[in-house]
């Protein structure tokens, strides 16, 4: 597996590639099996696969967030050695933004409801460094999960906006035995939070409609800021103190769930 730092070091391993097609993984660190299935089926789907870990400063509208943000660089290149990826991204701050940031990608429509409502700026980070990872890697095939649902439709749309010839592929959420969407925040998460974080899955798949759902996981001490529906999912973000869990389902009855 090869290790790459730079933007110029990269052009020249992808110049160097005989292969058709190149499946591509953004990611923040701190791996888990969530991560690892996106690389799988990058590694089904592709000849070469390359894997970014590189924190995005600019995504991140609470420093403290940002600081705390877990890092397993070790663990994380030992997982993706393990699964067969061929390339692993370590950029940093100034060589993803030599501009430090003056530039930028902004949506102002559906950025702006649901996570961008109460993080400001927040997908103005997203868009803008993942257009800049995929003008660096130029893949075939980039591979994102489903838990950030909002994040992968505005990824989508970015794509066919800017006619960049890269498929955007949407995986499914990998969840723990109990249900608990995988996450690297899950990692900051105590004892007892994690016995309540829990819940937030088990509350949206209970049926209830939103009104219910809200009063439930008040009472369980989420701080909730949003349960809303979006094409055919239902959306939930929501903190425990000052950790924020998003998850998202599938739900085919919006009547009965918006009453």
């Amino acid at each position: 597996m090869k290790i790459i730092k730079t933007i110029e070091s990269y052009d020249l391993y992808r110049s160097s590639l005989k292969t058709q097609s190149l499946g591509f993984v953004a990611t923040m660190g701190a791996l888990h099996l969530g991560h690892i299935s996106l690389v799988e089926q990058s590694l089904k789907n592709n000849q070469t696969t390359v894997v970014s870990i590189f924190i995005n400063a600019t995504q991140f509208d609470c420093i403290n967030d940002l600081n705390n943000y877990p890092s397993a660089l070790d663990n994380d290149l030992k997982l993706l050695k393990q699964a067969g990826v061929n390339a692993v991204f370590l950029p940093v701050y100034d060589g993803i933004y030599p501009d430090d940031y003056v530039f930028q990608i902004q949506e102002n429509r559906l950025s702006k409801k649901l996570c961008g409502a109460y993080r400001d700026g927040h997908f103005d980070g997203v868009l803008t460094v993942v257009m800049k990872l995929l003008n660096i890697i130029k893949p075939t095939n980039a591979y994102f999960g489903e838990k950030d649902f909002q994040q992968l439709t505005l990824i989508k749309q970015m794509v066919s906006a800017f006619f960049i010839n890269t498929v955007i592929v949407g995986c499914p959420i990998i969840r723990e035995a109990d249900g608990l969407a995988m996450s690297s925040r899950n990692l900051r998460l105590n004892k007892l939070q994690r016995q309540q974080a829990v819940l937030l899955y088990q509350t949206i798949s209970s049926h209830k409609n939103i009104k219910q759902m809200r009063k439930k996981l008040t009472e369980i001490g989420f701080d909730v800021d949003y349960i809303e529906v979006m094409n055919d999912r239902l959306l939930v973000a929501a903190y425990l103190d000052e950790i924020r869990l998003i998850d998202n389902i599938e739900y085919k009855n919006m009547k009965e769930i918006s009453a």
